[in-house]
């Protein structure tokens, strides 16, 4: 499983690993024996957030996985509704109290806006003072890295009039049918890392029948085509599972997709989310 051993370079020098666990909807007096199974089986990035409630049993997972601490990548992230510096500063040693951990590794704006106006009003002052209180967190090396989630690029602008930092990351929705291409360009113009999140996407994806058939031609499974597809996109991938057998099946991706199948995969338009409608993020509103 070498993609478990492979890393990307952020535009600081950090090094980030290729395929991450998510922790999204794990709850949190379960998360922690998920954190061990997957650091078991070789998993060394770690994403939660506030907004999941389950930042303390990340914590124990990440202190009683049986590794050194230095070999974990924890990142975590701002709720969205924090577009304040004070708030901001509290929320980020809240965070790092609930972790039980003296440093966090990377640490994003969950959201431009808050989750109940999302694509909604203007916030670009909130988030420039929430910036603000990342910024001085990495700089006392509290947070090795700091980034941004759901950025688009007029977002990333509005950010950087004032950032003396360029968000290391930004972690986008990114899946075989929902390819932000023009968006994916201009984060690697400007050196931010693209992080996919959801990158089996949910529903749909995995009863298309054409995505079913290349899988068949690869000799894998859609899941595995899904994640494999992310990582040539150059993007850091996160499935999420609580489930051993899926982490591993997720991590058993070192075959090559050709260039014209991830052309096909590129223009795919599959957005159908199932019960995840719901969220702001697959709704688009």
């Amino acid at each position: 499983m070498t993609i478990l051993n492979e890393t990307y370079t952020m535009s600081n020098g950090v090094e980030i690993p290729k395929l991450g666990l998510g922790t999204w909807f794990i709850a949190d007096d379960q998360v922690a024996e998920a954190v061990r199974a997957a650091v078991e089986i070789g998993y060394r990035n770690i994403d939660t957030a506030q907004a999941y409630g389950n930042e303390r049993g990340v914590g124990e997972g990440v202190r009683t996985a049986g590794v050194s601490r230095d070999e974990l990548f924890v990142s975590t992230k701002l709720a969205a509704e924090i577009k304040d510096y004070e708030q901001a500063v509290a929320s980020i040693d809240g965070s790092l109290e609930k972790l039980g951990i003296e440093y966090i590794d990377l640490m994003l704006i969950h959201s431009p806006q808050p989750w109940d106006d999302f694509r909604g009003g203007d916030y670009a002052e909130g988030n420039r003072e929430a910036w603000r209180a990342l910024e001085e967190a990495h700089r006392d090396g509290r947070i090795r890295s700091i980034g941004v989630s759901n950025f688009q690029q007029r977002d990333l602008e509005h950010l950087l009039q004032a950032a003396t930092v360029v968000p290391h990351v930004n972690q986008l929705l990114v899946h075989a049918g929902n390819t932000p291409s023009q968006l994916l360009d201009h984060c690697a113009a400007q050196r931010i890392l693209v992080e996919a999140y959801s990158p089996i996407a949910h529903g749909a994806i995995l009863e298309n029948p054409e995505i079913q058939a290349m899988a068949g031609r690869y000799g894998v499974s859609v899941p595995q085509l899904c994640i494999r597809y992310t990582l040539q996109l150059g993007t850091v991938s996160l499935p999420k599972t609580a489930n051993p057998e899926h982490m591993r099946s997720n991590a058993e991706v070192d075959f090559e997709i050709s260039g014209d199948d991830m052309d096909v995969l590129r223009g795919l338009s599959d957005v159908d989310y199932g019960e995840h409608s719901a969220f702001p993020v697959y709704s688009g509103k």
